[in-house]
This record gives structure tokens, sequence and C-alpha cells, in this order.
């Protein structure tokens, strides 16, 4: 008892003295605080939420090939600008796709670097080496606040007639409560998994460790949710850490675990793209590095309500035409049939499927140009926009940094090729691609992304990516991006019915708390067949319910979902389900977070016009029956409650509450 008063009355004067310290930016609402200092030369940063620690005494700063900018700075606090960054945007390929106002209260502060002699030469004093000897400003830190997020940037400045810098090393820390705990999936080793492909975000998330591990020793991948546990749950915090903003000029960053609750910035591994390349950045001066981004919550609402990764970013180029009219819901065959069912007949089989469901597109998955061949490419095409299909063909990153044998290989990493076969695909009206095998977060691949996406905005072509990085705010930069992986997504529970069995608890019950918070997702799920596989009679076996495959279709967001269904379900599927899945929207207009714990269960609700749908899975060994509140429902309207398998009518209370049953690995829908 004495050791538990000791550490609470620490974490109190802890807060007291963050508190007493100079917040140079708080939110709109006065809840968020940013303290700012230097203190012996280090910038230093610490973030307050209701008067409680968020993120303690953490460093800030960059290591440079012009000088190291961690230490021996100054900060002259009467240039420091304050002011206000708010605006709006609408975009149907986010979870609020609806008109969007933003609102951020605004700080920069202007650091010098102390240039300190330590040798005479000729009888003039010479810099510390590393360092250029300019004793004016050499960078800026800007702070943005909203009402639940904290981003800051780096500006690195010219240095009188330098404009270029290699930025080695990020000093960025982000100190959590060492009582926190950890929701986050390791960074795996590069050049390992099938044909050497990783790493590609594909690894399981941590279900509530605690601090102080790194991973499998690379640290993890963004974005990293961290749960402060209170005594009196009221105060409990929720802190999502990640980034956004990230394009060519940068590379994609990680976090890397320390002792205790110390987790800071790192840059890729060296083994990433097969070790070609560098693991700093090159940048042009006067240059801006992504935002680093921390929400904060005392319930899992404002991390799965945020819009912080979209509000903070431009659109790079404007859009070729508008994409959001042919975002809607898609097939694929190969999730079920594997690679052997891209052959021309399936695909017309799977297109005639798609028709029947009203659904937009198909996906032509990998060996389309071996086992269908470029003609029949475009025959096959040409039958399914007399259906009113599109479709997506699959494509190989490269080859140089992967063993995969999938083709088509060799023309995405190539600004010719791609332009060619873009051409062709846009003359056989092709929607969009799906580009596959990425080699890892190095600057040259990111500036890939960055050209795939470029070049088929020219021929007005959308872009989904696998095997590849968390999209960093790229629905609002690149107009034509749809969704990446970036996920343990639905391909594993063909492969292993052990990852069927956990499916609920590592998919459904966490996706919505982390990797979907900060991008489109495409996970390729809400399966119908009892077994993965094309006769429905062996293979991988689903546990989960289904009205769990309904309500992932719902919980899971992306502007374009590509079903794992099979045409079979239109016979051997429950009418209810197949009637559901052809009307269920891809294009959200506001999401809201109802109740939940990740790993365990989640139950959330998102609205398409002036319809709302609430959905929730449970992962947890006894079912869930709650008696929910949902005022975004009229009391006494009758509404469509999938539960236990089954459809049926039921009214909304006078005081707008359902009651609900969640079974283990089911799920439960609420339609007006």
């Amino acid at each position: 008892m004495k050791m538990k008063k000791y550490a609470a009355f620490c974490l109190a004067l802890m807060a007291m003295t963050a508190v007493k310290a100079e917040v140079i930016v708080s939110s709109p609402d006065g809840r968020i605080g940013v303290d700012f200092d230097v203190k012996d030369g280090k910038p230093v940063y610490s973030v307050i939420y209701d008067g409680q620690v968020a993120i303690e005494p953490s460093p800030l700063g960059l290591r440079t090939n012009m000088g190291d900018y961690t230490q021996d700075l100054k900060w002259d606090k009467e240039k420091t600008a304050k002011g206000d960054y708010s605006g709006n945007y609408a975009l149907a390929s986010l979870k609020e796709g609806q008109d969007h106002n933003f609102e951020f209260k605004t700080a920069i502060v202007q650091l010098s670097k102390n240039a300190r002699p330590v040798a005479q030469e000729n009888g003039r004093p010479q810099a510390r080496r590393g360092d250029r000897g300019n004793n004016g400003p050499v960078m800026n830190i800007e702070f943005r606040v909203s009402n639940r997020d904290v981003a800051f940037r780096y500006t690195v400045l010219t240095q009188g007639d330098t404009r270029s810098c290699v930025i080695r090393e990020e000093a960025s820390t982000f100190q959590v409560p060492s009582n926190s705990l950890t929701f986050m999936a390791p960074q795996s080793n590069p050049m390992t998994g099938f044909a050497r492909t990783a790493p590609s975000y594909e690894t399981k998330f941590t279900l509530g460790e605690p601090v102080g591990k790194n991973g499998y020793g690379n640290g993890y991948v963004f974005p990293c949710l961290f749960e402060v546990p209170n005594a009196d749950k009221a105060k409990a915090l929720w802190i999502l850490v990640s980034e956004t903003g990230t394009d060519g000029n940068y590379v994609g960053c990680r976090l890397l675990g320390g002792n205790g609750g110390e987790y800071r910035i790192g840059f890729p591994q060296e083994g990433e793209l097969n070790g070609w390349g560098s693991t700093s950045v090159q940048m042009a001066l006067p240059g801006n590095t992504p935002w680093r981004t921390i929400t904060i919550g005392h319930t899992p609402a404002n991390i799965i309500e945020t819009t912080v990764t979209w509000d903070l970013v431009d659109a790079k180029y404007p859009a070729s035409k508008d994409y959001s009219k042919d975002y809607g819901k898609g097939m694929w065959s190969w999730i079920i049939g594997m690679d052997s069912s891209c052959n021309f007949d399936e695909q017309k089989r799977y297109i005639d499927f798609a028709a029947a469901m009203g659904y937009r597109s198909l996906l032509v998955d990998a060996l389309w140009d071996v086992q269908i061949g470029r003609e029949r490419i475009a025959e096959l095409s040409r039958y399914a926009q007399s259906k009113g299909v599109g479709l997506y063909l699959w494509y190989n990153s490269n080859g140089s940094w992967n063993d995969a044998p999938q083709s088509p290989k060799g023309i995405m990493n190539s600004s010719r090729e791609r332009r060619k076969e873009m051409k062709w695909m846009q003359e056989i009206g092709i929607l969009g691609i799906k580009v596959d095998f990425f080699g890892g977060d190095k600057q040259p691949v990111m500036q890939l992304y960055e050209d795939i996406l470029t070049d088929a905005n020219d021929f007005g072509i959308m872009c989904i990516f696998h095997g590849c990085t968390l999209p960093r705010g790229w629905e609002r930069m690149f107009p034509n991006y749809v969704a990446s992986e970036a996920i343990l997504a639905s391909e594993n529970l063909h492969f292993s019915q052990g990852f069927c069995d956990e499916e609920a608890r590592d998919c459904g019950a966490m996706y919505p708390f982390t990797r979907n918070v900060v991008g489109s997702m495409d996970f390729g799920g809400s399966a119908l067949n009892k077994y993965y596989n094309a006769d429905n009679s062996r293979g991988s076996r689903r546990v989960t319910s289904d009205v769990y495959a309904l309500a992932t279709a719902v919980l899971f967001q992306s502007p374009v979902q590509h079903f794992a269904l099979a045409p079979n379900n239109l016979t051997d599927a429950p009418e209810y389900a197949i009637d559901f899945m052809k009307t269920v929207p891809t294009k959200w207009d506001e999401v809201r977070f109802i109740d939940g714990y990740p790993g365990k269960y989640i139950i959330m609700a998102r609205r398409s016009g002036d319809k709302w749908y609430i959905a929730g899975v449970n992962a947890m060994e006894q079912p869930i029956k709650q008696t929910l509140t949902l005022p975004m429902l009229e009391g006494g309207s009758t509404i469509n409650l999938y539960m236990n398998d089954e459809v049926k009518p039921v009214k909304v209370s006078k005081k707008q509450t359902v009651k609900i049953e969640i079974p283990t690995n089911g799920g439960v829908v609420i339609v007006e």
C-alpha cells in the first residue's frame, strides 16, 4: 500500500510540475496543453490532457549532416508565432466524407544553434565538428492542437548557401506513462516472409502488453495505441501515436521501444529494399518533415473518431476525374479460389456474380497476364462494362526487391513502362490497379508510391496497394488513392485455421481501434462461405457467424471493398445476408464510437446519408448482453436488428435504447 501511495504521489507531482511549466499552445476547448522548453540546450515537450500527463517530458530534434539539432540549441521565446489553423473539406473516400470542418491552435518555435568553439586555429575559434557554425535559426518546430489531437513537425531551414541536407535520425520521442498498456504491431525483419517480401505491416497486434518491449527487436509500425489505466475509469487515458503527410520527400517511420514508456521515431532498416538505398532522408531546404500525431481521450471515442490524419495535409495534384462515382463494392475470386481461379471463364462468372449483386467492380488478381492474356483481358473488360462492372488489375511492384514469382512484373517500377501500361488500361476501360509486394519504407519506395499515384491520375486510374506501408494522409494528398492493405488481412484466413480461430480477436475487435483509424483498409473480408475453398466443403473453416461477416462490412472502412464472397453464396448463404451485402454502403459521412475494448469487442456506428448502421463484434468467451443508448435513432422508430444469425424488425424505445446480444465470435448490426 505504501508503494502504491508513493507511486500515486510521484504521478501527481509530475502532473503538477508539468502544469506549472510553460504551456505554449492549448486546444480550442482548453483540455489539451503542450509544454515546450529548451533545457540545457535540448528541446523537450510534454502533453497534458484534462490536467493529467499524457506524454511526459520527451526529447525532440533532428540529426543532420549540417549539424546535430538535438542539443546545443537556443530558443528565442519572443519569436514564437502563435495562431489558428482551420478549414474544411469533403472526401468520399474517408470515414467522415461529408463537409468536414477542423480547427487547430498553433505555435511555431524557432531554434538556433549554439556552435560552441572547441579549438583555436590561426588565432580563430573553430566550430564544433559537424556544425556549420551558423548562429542563426536552423530549425522550426510547429505544433498544432485540436480538441483531441496534438501534431508537430520540423522545418529545416537553409544555412547560408546550403540548400540541401541529409537527415540521419530523429530524436522525436513519446514518453508515455510507465503503467501504460500497448496495442501495437511489431515491425518484422526485412527480406523475410513469403518470397522475402517483408516488411509489409502484417504482424499481430499486442493485446494490452506492458511497455518496455521493442517488438521483435525492430520496434513497431504505426499506428501505436496505448491505454493508461486508472482506478477511476473516467480518468483513464487512451493515446494513439502515428504520422501523416509522408510522401517521396521522406521515409516511412516506426516507433522504437526503450526503457519504461519511452518510444522514439525510428527510420527504416538497412536491409529493406534488398539492401538498396539509404535509411536516411535527402531533403531540399527549407523542408518539412511529416507530422507526428498524438490523439488522446478518456475513452477510445476520440481515437476512432479522429480525422487528424487528413486535417493536416493537402492535395498534391487535382483529380483528373470524379473518382468517387466509381467507389463501391466489388468481388475477387482469389481469396476463395487462389491463383488457379484467375482464368477467363471464372472471371467472367465472377463478373456475372458482381452484376447480380449490383457491385461496381471485380479485382482480377495475380497472373492474369499469363493465364488470361492481354487480348482476352480487353475482351473481359468489355464484357464487364456491358454488365455495369469495371475491372481492377493486379501488378507486382517490381521484382528486384522480392522473390515473388507472380506477374505482371517489371512495369510499375518504370515510368516508361508504367505510363505505357496505364494508357492501355485507359483505352480498354480499366478502373484501377492493385500493386503488391513493396520493399519497405525507405525514401525510394515512398517516391515510387507517389510516382505510381501521380502517373495513374493522368490516366484516370485508381490505386490500391498491398504488401505495403501504411497510408499517411494519402486519401487527401492523392485523389486517386483508394486504400492499402498494411494489415494482417483476409488471405491469412485461407491459409491458416489458427488465424480463422482468432479472427474476431485479432481482426474484428482490433482493427477499428488501430489500423483503420488512420487510413482506408483493404482487408478483403466478409466471407459467407463456411470454408475457404471454391467447393465450400474443405480447407480453413470460418468460425465467425454470418452476422459477424455483415458487421465487419460496416466496421472495416474503405471506399472500395472487394469482399470475399463467392457465386455459390447466391444459393447457399442466408437470404438476409445476401440482401444486406447488396445494399451496405462503402461511403460514409460520420462515425461514432459506442463501446468496446481492443481485442475484446467493438460497437460503433457509421452514417451514410441519413441512414445509420450500428455494428458490433464479440471476441470474448462470454456473450455480450447490453442495452445500447443510441441517440442517433428516433425513439419509437422501427429498425432492422441482425442478431443471432437472423434479422427481425425491432422498435427503438422512447428512451432511444435497443437491447442486443452478441455471441462469442458473433456480431450484431442495426439498420434504420
